[in-house]
């Protein structure tokens, strides 16, 4: 005989008979066992007795009943029982209806139930905030919770308060945490564990860590939830450091917290970090769950580490009764980024239930690997099998039109997200904004952007970057100021567009007005930013201020913005201090060195650029595409011929890097300088891809230098026919036919490019006095102080006269060129003892560079010069490039 899968009641014919309270007390048990086990059959096998003992009116019963049939989810007999047989509910029968209602997700039921109660206690409250919190209705359980504290017909308990502070949580509304909090206090609820947990997670999730962080030094014995909440909240707040410090001290931890370290030094890019704590998680016998799997999998994603994944793969096959889609999706990511289809697909056709998650990681692995047509292919494949279009699916493709340039099939897909209804969510719509920016087609981007409902932050900013891109700031900023939130990734995008398009005052003025927000913090990318303009700029007055900020905030020490300081102090002429910046760094990153090397390039400092270049070889860092443009720049600026040979037969032979044209540029441009103008114009002839202008260029500028006319007019002849509209080449030619008594010749020249609308770039130089930036141009009237400037100068030319210069006059006088005027107003504002830096936006021209020599003789000057292709330091009579450039 099968045994009932439920205690039966005493029989009521023993000879002993129970009394009442132990018969009732018997069905009871009996009936909560079926409910646990989910024994429908059992449970209305007991219902029928109860009518047979006249035991089916007992109130307790019923409600005990009642809940053994929500637990089994037989929704119709619970409700049968409620308006049938119960005759006289009570408040515990409601709550027991509710709590069904909610766990099944009628939640529509469970608030028309609880309108009709005519009482409710605290417990009826709590159950329907706990269904609402559980269905993600966060706003909703909020409103119940003001509507209970408004009805003052009871009182919340810690519950109350537990369900309400996650919810405000979820949310991440800061105002109201700040409300909440003091309602606890004013309840004194705050010893609470649970509530006290839960006001540590709110604030967390609120983005008040510091908040959250004295609280939970308050707490005597902190909860494990409340110190896992902690450990997500430092490493947010205050970097993975932080975290990994509470970690260690925690007396106990469980599989959460070891799997919001792997998560958060995997985010931080410690994945290595992140990886041997998993070894150290296993090793001290965690069991690891598919969350941790799912973890590990993307960090050696991230890493490429194909060796790590098939070992984490083999964990998964030999610990997990079944592959979950999450650890699924990760092990194609894993595959799909390092190349390795057929292991991603062989992963991806074994699911049994393939979510919309595992194709779209497939896709985007396809993706990332430039099998563009392959991706498309899945995409198909994914709609051929009926499945749900999803939107990051789509944004994923879309993305790929992106990158590929593919108009006409991002508007396809643009169709097909008007016909599913996609296109309203914003992760798709972002996407189709990037999509025609980065295509061109900016009418359709503001199109989809103006018929969006909903609107975050990324759509903002990609219509910002979208008009920045093409040059239109005010655009740009039109849309930057129709924002009602601004967060930092924002500012530093309308800030960039400034510093990108020359306007670095604006971009400095951007920056003033961003540290006047209160919620908004710069981070590395603003001061990267700001580097860059005080760079190019020259301003090195200001790039010392914002040092200072950057110190003050420890941003100094992030890599990225340690490398600009080290390039923006090259650029500003102060080489020694560039070289403390890149000594001060105890790591090193590939920029790091690149950076050094490109400085000493640029202030024709040849032999120190070599010299890092070898020190980095040493250290065994790897050099890059960049490094050997910086390199060979070095050697070109310095002459060194040998050196420069050697680094561009290096290239390929140690390192496999195919030389490209920056490479030959530079090349062309070293030989042709030393006069080897022939082997230059081998080199070019040698060349596997078309030579552009520079290349044409660097030759043609060395035949000026060395009078081979024949072979400039070659040189130009292949200029011109790359139709480039930069003037200086026109010019160059134009002169060496002048210089040659080539006048008509000459004449012709300026004759096609007045033909081809292509004007002179105006000369203009600029310097740094008093915190403000004073720019020059030739024959300079808009100056206040033009008139003091230009007598300043004639002073000086009549100074440098009995050392030999003679004053050449021509239609073009040389004699106000801008770096001459900028020479004589520094020598008026600035004292005897400071070097004079001025930055000008074309080549010194070698009239200006002999009278810079001279002045600095006479007048026991220094001057620092930046032009368009390097540094000079002009010094006794003399200038750090021996007349080389």
């Amino acid at each position: 005989m099968v045994a009932p899968p439920w205690p039966p009641p005493p029989s009521l014919s023993s000879p002993a008979v129970p009394s009442h309270m132990e018969v009732t007390q018997a069905f009871a048990d009996a009936l909560r066992s079926c409910g646990a086990r989910g024994a429908l059959s059992g449970a209305r096998a007991l219902h029928g007795r109860l009518v047979a003992v006249g035991l089916a009116s007992a109130v307790f019963l019923q409600n005990t009943l009642l809940h053994a049939y929500l637990s089994c989810g037989a929704l119709s007999d619970a409700r049968r029982l409620l308006v049938g047989d119960i005759v006289h509910p009570n408040v515990i029968t409601h709550n027991v209806m509710l709590n069904g209602y909610a766990k099944l997700g009628r939640l529509s039921d469970a608030v028309e139930l609880f309108d009709r109660m005519p009482a409710r206690d605290v417990a009826s409250w709590n159950t329907l905030m706990s269904g609402y919190f559980q269905s993600g209705q966060y706003l909703s359980a909020l409103e119940t919770f003001a509507s209970l504290h408004r009805s003052g017909d009871s009182s919340p308990n810690a519950f109350t308060f537990g369900c309400a502070l996650k919810s405000c949580g979820a949310i991440g509304w800061h105002s109201l945490a700040q409300q909440l909090f003091g309602m606890v206090q004013k309840f004194d609820s705050q010893d609470d564990s649970e509530v006290a947990a839960a006001l540590v997670d709110m604030f967390v999730r609120c983005g008040a860590v510091d908040v959250a962080s004295r609280l939970f030094i308050r707490i005597k014995r902190p909860t494990m939830f409340c110190r896992n909440s902690m450990l997500v909240g430092y490493s947010k707040a205050y970097g993975v450091d932080r975290a990994l410090e509470l970690f260690d001290s925690m007396p106990e931890r469980d599989v959460v917290s070891w799997n919001m370290m792997v998560s958060a030094l995997s985010q931080s890019g410690r994945v290595r970090e992140a990886l041997d704590m998993v070894v150290e998680m296993y090793s001290k016998g965690v069991r690891l769950d598919s969350t941790t799997y799912t973890s590990s999998l993307t960090a050696c994603a991230r890493l490429s580490s194909l060796g790590w994944g098939k070992q984490l793969h083999a964990q998964v096959i030999r610990n997990l009764p079944r592959i979950d889609p999450y650890v699924a999706s990760a092990l194609v990511e894993l595959y799909a980024k390092c190349g390795c289809f057929k292991e991603a697909k062989g992963v991806f056709n074994s699911l049994h239930d393939r979510n919309n998650v595992a194709w779209t990681v497939l896709i985007a692995g396809f993706l990332q690997y430039g099998c563009f047509t392959e991706s498309v292919e899945l995409f198909n494949q994914m709609r051929a099998e009926l499945m749900t279009l999803d939107q990051f699916a789509l944004a994923t493709l879309i993305s790929g039109c992106c990158s590929r340039m593919n108009l006409c099939l991002g508007t396809q897909l643009h169709s097909l997200c008007l016909k599913s209804g996609q296109v309203q969510a914003v992760v798709v719509s972002n996407s189709l904004i990037s999509m025609y920016a980065k295509c061109g087609n900016l009418q359709n981007a503001e199109s989809v952007f103006r018929f969006m409902n909903e609107r975050d932050i990324v759509s903002w900013t990609s219509m910002i970057t979208a008009y920045s891109q093409v040059g239109n700031i005010t655009k740009s900023r039109e849309f930057f100021d129709g924002m009602s939130t601004k967060n930092v990734i924002t500012w530093n995008a309308m800030l960039g567009a400034y510093i990108q398009h020359g306007a670095e005052e604006d971009g400095l003025k951007m920056y003033k007005a961003m540290l006047s927000e209160k919620d908004v913090r710069p981070d590395w990318v603003t001061y990267v930013t700001l580097f860059k303009g005080c760079a190019d700029l020259g301003a090195k007055k200001l790039g010392d201020q914002i040092i200072g900020r950057t110190v003050k905030i420890g941003l100094i020490l992030d890599m990225s913005v340690a490398n600009t300081v080290i390039t923006m102090y090259a650029k500003c002429g102060r080489i020694l201090e560039a070289r403390k910046v890149f000594d001060f760094l105890n790591v090193k990153d590939l920029v790091s060195w690149n950076s050094m090397i490109t400085g000493y390039s640029q202030h024709g400092m040849g032999k120190q650029a070599i010299k890092i270049f070898d020190h980095m070889l040493k250290r065994d860092v790897k050099p890059d595409y960049i490094s050997y443009v910086a390199v060979l720049s070095a050697c070109s600026h310095s002459g060194l011929i040998q050196e420069g040979k050697s680094y561009f037969d290096m290239m390929k032979r140690a390192h496999d890097i195919s030389p490209g044209l920056e490479h030959f540029s530079c090349m062309v441009d070293l030989l042709g300088r030393a006069g080897h103008l022939m082997e230059a114009k081998d080199l070019i002839d040698e060349m596997p891809m078309k030579p552009t202008a520079e290349v044409w260029g660097a030759l043609l500028s060395a035949c000026k230098i060395h009078g081979n006319n024949e072979l400039a007019e070659l040189s130009a002849r292949h200029l011109f026919e790359l139709d480039s509209p930069d003037s200086g080449s026109y010019m160059l030619m134009a002169k060496i036919y002048a210089d040659a008594g080539k006048s008509d010749d000459s004449a012709q020249i300026r004759k096609l490019m007045r033909d081809k609308g292509i004007k002179k770039n105006p000369g203009y130089s600029w310097m740094e006095v008093d915190n403000k930036v004073h720019i020059f141009k030739a024959d300079e009237v808009s100056h206040p102080q033009v008139i003091a400037i230009r007598k300043k100068l004639d002073e000086l030319m009549e100074k440098i006269a009995p050392l030999g210069y003679v004053r050449t006059e021509s239609s073009r006088s040389e004699i106000h060129h801008s770096e001459k005027l900028a020479v004589a107003f520094g020598l008026m504002s600035l004292p005897s003892w400071m070097p004079i830096h001025i930055m000008k936006n074309l080549r010194i021209c070698s009239d200006c560079h002999t009278v810079i020599k001279l002045i600095s003789s006479v007048t026991g000057r220094e001057f620092v010069i930046r032009d368009a292709m390097r540094f000079h330091h002009f010094n006794g009579g003399s200038c750090s490039c021996g007349d080389y450039w």
